[in-house]
């Protein structure tokens, strides 16, 4: 099946992650200006966070979990359309437009960004079931140190860097711990994305705006 077949406009599997778990933060950075691109992304209508129910109910658990320890979740990212990735990959292609590098990949040139998995030409948060997360501690108001920001596209970024202190890998390992037993997994190249193990729709990629208007249309 080639990756037009598999793009849909159906939005009744998703909810608004904030009706889920009202306590979240989210700072929908494709959204915004301030991301790798440096312009909002395609498919981006309002700075809200949308997933398949599935993978909110996962999410909640997490929440909750944390919650109980001083910490509240932080969302970068979650359902991201299938026609943002596309202005990924044609930004990818635009070796002049470099407004960005030195914030999110100073240490690497465009073209490595795919090759090394930092940005793929299908994603699975167009699946519906992917998330970018950290962790704020309420204590202080702050988000957790993870040794890296989000979307800094280097080795550093690695779950498992040696470059980062023991205080930094234990809070990536926190919550990466939180996530797995809540039914995501993590993946080896970014500390903050994680994807529920059993997504329910493995195979589609959807196409429908980032807007809770959008959403419950078949």
């Amino acid at each position: 099946m080639d990756y037009k077949q598999k793009v849909t406009m159906d939005s009744s599997g998703f909810v608004l992650l904030a009706d889920y778990i009202p306590g979240i933060i989210q700072e929908i950075r494709y959204y915004s200006t301030y991301n790798f691109v440096g312009e909002r992304v395609d498919g981006y209508e309002e700075p809200v966070a949308l997933l398949t129910v599935e993978a909110a109910r996962a999410l909640k658990r997490v929440a909750n979990e944390v919650n109980v320890q001083g910490y509240r979740l932080k969302i970068y990212d979650a359902y991201r359309p299938a026609n943002a990735v596309r202005h990924f990959v044609m930004w990818g292609i635009d070796d002049l437009d470099l407004r960005m590098k030195p914030f999110f990949y100073p240490d690497l040139e465009k073209q490595e960004l795919f090759k090394r998995g930092y940005i793929a030409s299908q994603s699975s948060h167009s699946r519906g079931s992917a998330v970018d997360l950290t962790l704020l501690d309420m204590r202080t108001g702050r988000e957790v140190d993870m040794g890296s920001p989000f979307d800094l596209f280097s080795e550093v970024s690695h779950p498992d860097s040696n470059a980062v202190t023991g205080a930094q890998y234990e809070n990536r390992m926190f919550l990466q711990s939180a996530m797995v037993r809540n039914g995501f997994q993590p993946i080896d190249c970014e500390w903050w994305h994680f994807s529920l193990r059993n997504e329910p729709y493995p195979e589609t990629y959807f196409e429908f705006p980032v807007s809770g208007k959008y959403l419950g249309r078949g």
